[in-house]
């Protein structure tokens, strides 16, 4: 896992995460209340995006829409 925070507001995160078949890229709220998390297939550039309070759920319902058939 990469970490970053933005300059004056260590609340305001990135994390990126992957492994042979996802990368999962977690980008706080300004005030670090919330997330976004962008799941991307590392082979078909398939993606999915889910929003929410916590880091773990969020990254969970991202993986989980990417990984679900169409």
């Amino acid at each position: 896992m990469r970490a970053l925070h933005e300059d004056g507001n260590p609340a305001h995160r990135l994390r990126v995460e992957h492994d042979r078949r996802t990368l999962l890229v977690h980008l706080s709220d300004e005030d670090g209340r919330g997330w976004t998390v962008l799941a991307v297939d590392r082979d078909s550039r398939d993606w999915a995006v889910a929003q929410g309070r916590t880091q773990k759920g969020t990254a969970e319902r991202a993986y989980n829409q990417l990984r679900s058939p169409s």
